[in-house]
Order: structure tokens, then sequence, then C-alpha cells
């Protein structure tokens, strides 16, 4: 019979605080989804109140007000290079786009009868889903990334339960894990029963593979169909769609929302000039006279129980509001310091907006020059944008790998990726270029690489292997 026993382990572990989770959510956050984020603060803390009235100063000019005019150990939060103010007729800073695959589905799981958790759950496997539609992140690694980040701990069968639920939201097919599966999603909508469906059903269920590879021989003998009916189970498949995320975004919509810069970049006389785009966040402040009754009442130290009470209640507020502007204020720090090493680093770029001559760049190469977590970057550059002389750009464009040419010379994968795209461009179609014959093109042009990082590349550029280009 199995005896018990107690022993003591000792485990380190990392316990984030409130106001680092909310430092974190609020560094994920682009610029119009900042202005909704503060709105919410606003009506969900009544100490929080938005700065309307431009404050004036002893000779009538317009006076920049702060937190710190009323709480000493608060700052301001708001993080600004030029002095425009919100009335300034600047250049249009708004590009259109259709409404974002996330905000579609986060407003359709708030229907679902969700517990708290599997709500947290659907956010974050929301979160992680790309513009095309697909999950391609491990559902181990983003049960770790949540109990780091948020300290909420669920296993994989937690998150394949709300996954599921994702899976049957529009569009059909959002929330994937690959090619096979996003297509079954589709087809599983739809109840026909007729033999071309059954035939398609069948083919991407147990044959996937074979129709990817486009072996239609092989597929028609072992499957006992005709030729007909085959061609009209591929002409169904054909018509779902690849990637459902760009299928919506396509879609028109009236209420079709705008992408705002986070960061303006002028080029004038040699000299940049970077800003923060603060158009439209709310400025916000303690209501004043609530700190006015709290000082009030703990200078009387007196009251009832309910007005104790109710003044404890104040306080959590305040210090919530406090927390809050803080993190506001780490936000636009940190997005600052970031776009400033981004844009020393990439300097020549930014001066004309040739892509050739943008410099090799990964993440760690901005943490070491801003001495923040590569994670830190990751999320500064994630869905952000920057508007420049030469257009409005993400952030995840002006990063790319490092390639070395026969010279020892690094170049951007940006410069091999452009070589790449115009040959296949350029190719015949009835006789398109291997990986291999691309390699050796590339290799003859001075730039080192091997077949499988041409292969890499390519799929990058999203662009099919040589049999699947070929045209009869």
């Amino acid at each position: 019979m199995p005896t018990l026993s107690q022993t003591q382990v000792q485990k380190l572990l990392q316990k984030l605080s409130p106001q680092q989770i909310q430092m974190i959510k609020l560094l994920e956050l682009p610029a119009i989804q900042l202005e909704q984020r503060i709105k919410q603060e606003i009506e969900e803390n009544p100490v929080l109140e938005e700065e309307i009235e431009e404050k004036k100063d002893e000779d009538g000019e317009p006076k920049e007000v702060s937190v710190d005019d009323f709480i000493d150990d608060t700052p301001s939060y708001k993080m600004r290079t030029n002095n425009h103010s919100r009335d300034d007729q600047q250049r249009p800073v708004y590009i259109t786009e259709g409404r974002s695959l996330a905000e579609y589905l986060d407003e359709q799981i708030g229907f679902r009868n969700l517990s708290t958790k599997q709500r947290q759950i659907a956010d974050y496997l929301i979160g992680s889903i790309d513009d095309d539609g697909y999950l391609r992140r491990d559902l181990e690694a983003i049960a770790d990334d949540m109990a780091f980040n948020l300290g909420v701990e669920a296993d994989v069968s937690e998150l394949e339960e709300v996954l599921d639920i994702i899976h049957e939201l529009e569009p059909a097919g959002a929330g994937a894990r690959s090619l096979q599966e996003c297509l079954l999603l589709q087809l599983n909508r739809r109840p026909e029963a007729s033999k071309p469906f059954r035939i398609a059903r069948k083919i991407l269920t147990d044959y996937f593979t074979e129709f990817s590879k486009k072996h239609y021989e092989k597929l028609m003998s072992r499957l006992g169909v005709s030729e007909e009916e085959f061609r009209e189970a591929i002409e169904v498949i054909t018509g779902l769609s690849p990637k459902p995320g760009n299928l919506y975004n396509e879609g028109g919509n009236d209420a079709t929302p705008y992408i705002t810069p986070d960061f303006i970049l002028d080029y004038q006389d040699g000299r940049f000039d970077l800003s923060l785009n603060a158009r439209n966040v709310p400025e916000v402040k303690i209501n004043r006279q609530y700190m006015d009754m709290v000082r009030e009442k703990a200078a009387a130290q007196g009251g009832t129980d309910s007005e104790k009470e109710a003044m404890q209640f104040l306080k959590s507020k305040i210090d919530s509001a406090k927390w809050f502007i803080s993190a506001i204020k780490q936000r636009q720090d940190t997005l600052m310091r970031t776009m400033t090493e981004i844009l020393d680093y990439q300097c020549d770029f930014f001066k004309d907006g040739d892509f050739g001559k943008l410099k090799p760049m990964i993440l760690k190469n901005i943490a070491d020059r801003t001495g923040l977590d590569v994670s830190t970057i990751s999320r500064v550059v994630n869905s952000k944008y920057i508007q420049t002389h030469f257009g409005i750009l993400p952030l995840k464009q002006l990063f790319s790998e490092a390639m070395q040419t026969e010279s020892g010379e690094e170049v951007s994968s940006y410069e091999i990726k452009q070589i790449l795209t115009d040959c296949i461009k350029g190719e015949n179609k009835r006789k398109p270029l291997t990986d291999e014959v691309l390699m050796d093109i590339l290799n003859e042009k001075g730039y080192k690489i091997a077949r499988r990082t041409v292969a890499k590349y390519r799929e990058m550029l999203g662009i099919p292997v040589a049999r699947l280009r070929k045209d009869i």
C-alpha cells in the first residue's frame, strides 16, 4: 500500500503587479484603440475626467495642464515632441481600412455566454489570430503567455474548448490552425448532401496532401469517381476562402474606421521631427473636487462608518486613476524611446522611403539599443503605424533579416525577396522556375543563399512552389 508523504519545494515564480499587467495591455494598443480604452476608463472610474477646456496663463495664452498641477506624485501622461494643438490644421493622418477581423470576432464573442476565464482566453486567442484569419501559434505557448502576462492559469483543453466556440463565429474558417482545418470549417457550415460536396469533404479530410500537390489522377482513382464528378468537387473546394481574414476585410462596410498612425515623422531641410500622434486621444486628470474631499476627510479624522467606507472606496479609485495615468505615461515613453532608436537605425531609409536602403534589423537590435526586453519591443511594433512624407507604414515592415553577399556585405532580406518576386513574375509559366534555379540566379548575382532559404522567402511572399505555378 502506497504511503503518503509531505515535502517542501521552493519555486521561483514571477508575479506581475496589476500596474505591470495594465502597462503590458496598454503597450499593445494602437492609437485608435488607446482612445477607446481611455474613454472606457473615464466611464468606469468616477474620479477620472477628460481635460476639455483649454487653460490660459496670466497673459491669456494657451497653457499645458497636467495631472502634476493637481497631484504632486502623479505625472502627466501627455508625451508630444511637437507643439501642435488639437485645433491645428495638419495634413491628414488617417487611411481607411475595413474593420479588423479581431474587432469583428470580439464583437461576436461578446454575445456568447462565457465565464470570466473563458472570456479572457477568448480575448487572448482572438488577439493571436493573424490578418489572414489563422491561429498559427501553438496553444501551449499561448497558455504560457497567458500565465506570464495575465496571471491566468489555463490548460490546453480549456483553450481548445474556447477555440471551438471561435470556430463557430463569422467568417467561417477564422481561427483555423492549418489550411486543411480552415477549408473544412467552411465546408462543414454548408449542409449540402449532394455528391460533389460529399466528395469535396472526403478529399479535404482523407486526401488533403494529394489534393495540395495536385495529384488529380491518383485522387480520381482512389475515390472511384469520374472526371466530371471530380471536377465538380474541386469547384466546391476552390469556392472556399484560403484566407478568411482577408475575405472579411475586403468587404464593404458603412462603419469603416480608420488606421490612425501612432507616430508622425516630418523630414524637412535634412532634419527629422518625430512625434507621437496624440490627436483624438483624450487628456485625463483626476477630478480636483474628489481630491479635496479625501484630504478634508483625512484632516477631520472622523465620520460615520458609512462615510469612512465611502472615503476608502474613493481613495481606491484615486489610486487606480494614478496607476492608469502612470501606465499611459510609461506607454508613451516606451513608444517614443523605441521609435527614436528605429529612426536612428534606419535613418537613410526614412529620408526617401527607398526600401533598398532599409538595413537588416531584428527586434533584438532595437532591444539592445533601448535596454528594453525583446517582448516589449515586439508589443510596441505590433499593430503600430508611422506616418512619413512618403506614406503610412506598419512598423513591422521595417524589420528584416540580414543576408550576406559574396563580398561579405550585409543586405536586407527585402532585397532578396524583391529579386525573387521579379524573377517569378517574368518566368515562363509553362516551365516555372524551381527553388533550385532561383537559388542559382541569386548566387550568380552574388547572394550567398541556400535552396531552403529561397523556399522560406518564397513562402513568406505567398508564392506557391513551381509545380503549382505551372499553366497547362
